[in-house]
């Protein structure tokens, strides 16, 4: 494993991290037994991984809850939790700065820490990013005073909501949506390293797509299925145009995350992992690194042919 820069006086973190969202109890994507859970973070640990990214809403605090109980043995030094505010663990949505303190400690509580490395807001509207007009910012400050937290920032989906958050605000971390199908939000990394914020790449597999086992007659069940048939004919031909680019045989998500790792902005990654399979092919991905010249493909092929279509999340 390798590890990179995060946030001041924080550890550095594991280039593959553990988003955390499948670990809770009806997680609206998986239903994992805690035993399986606890067994998916102790493996993470064996491979070096002490980056774990969570939140209030994975499994109606079940998440927050387990990933606590996994890391209570671990020396709190040498790991770095991220959790959110804004989806909370009763599945209602708060973005109102009066909550802040209240989500946190709970957050806290659920997750047996004094403190969280860093607290995100959880993909809020648009106008709560601007610091010059809202609270939200000052509050978090003193959370960063009081030791509750080191670091904050904004889980976020494109260049625009990046740029007003580092503009207006002392953001230090992002997670941003970024993958080989939606690279809006590198046009911020440049801005990012600038000011010395942690990158954390959200969604790397594209919501599974880039991992390849889905084609143009795949169903969803799950949250997936908002996607239009058309939607998915669309993803399917595109997927196919990136396994020619990269000529990817059974290795095709391995190559999607070396992709978001061969940006010098990016801290950590973190892919979905519904068991330790996917976790260990996941891993294995910091050991094959995709060339340069690859990367620049990608990008031409994201500019040219991937742009214009809008993809919808």
């Amino acid at each position: 494993m390798k590890y990179n820069r995060y946030i001041k006086d924080s550890a550095l973190v594991s280039e593959i991290g553990l988003g955390a969202w499948q670990l809770g109890n009806n997680s609206g994507w998986q239903s994992m037994s805690e035993k399986d859970a606890l067994e998916l973070v102790e493996k993470s640990l064996e491979y070096g991984i002490n980056f774990f990214d969570t939140a209030p809403n994975y499994g109606f605090g079940t998440g927050e809850e387990r990933l606590g109980k996994a890391l209570k043995s671990v020396d709190r030094s040498k790991i770095v939790i991220n959790t959110k505010f804004g989806h909370t663990d009763t599945g209602i949505t708060n973005f109102n700065s009066d909550y802040i303190r209240e989500s946190l400690e709970g957050s806290l509580k659920r997750l047996q820490v004094d403190y969280v490395d860093s607290l995100i807001i959880h993909n809020p509207p648009f106008e709560y990013l601007n610091g010059n007009k809202n609270d939200h910012y000052e509050i978090l400050e003193r959370l960063i005073e009081e030791g509750k937290i080191k670091a904050y920032g904004a889980s976020l989906d494109t260049y625009e909501d990046m740029k007003l958050l580092m503009n207006t605000t002392n953001a230090k971390v992002i997670e941003a949506f970024f993958n080989i199908l939606h690279q809006d939000a590198s046009r911020a990394f440049d801005m990012a390293t600038e000011k010395e914020v942690g990158i954390i790449v959200k969604i790397p597999l594209d919501s599974g797509w880039l991992s390849g086992k889905y084609n143009a007659e795949s169903t969803f069940h799950d949250i997936r299925s908002r996607w239009s048939r058309q939607d998915i004919q669309t993803r399917a031909h595109l997927v196919n145009r990136v396994k020619e680019i990269v000529h990817a045989k059974n290795d095709l998500a391995q190559k999607a995350i070396s992709f978001c790792l061969a940006y010098d902005a990016v801290s950590t990654v973190i892919p979905g992992n519904v068991n330790i399979a996917q976790l260990t092919s996941n891993v294995e991905s910091v050991n094959n690194p995709i060339s340069r010249e690859l990367v620049e493909k990608l990008e031409d092929f994201y500019l040219n042919e991937v742009k214009q279509l809008n993809l919808p999340w």
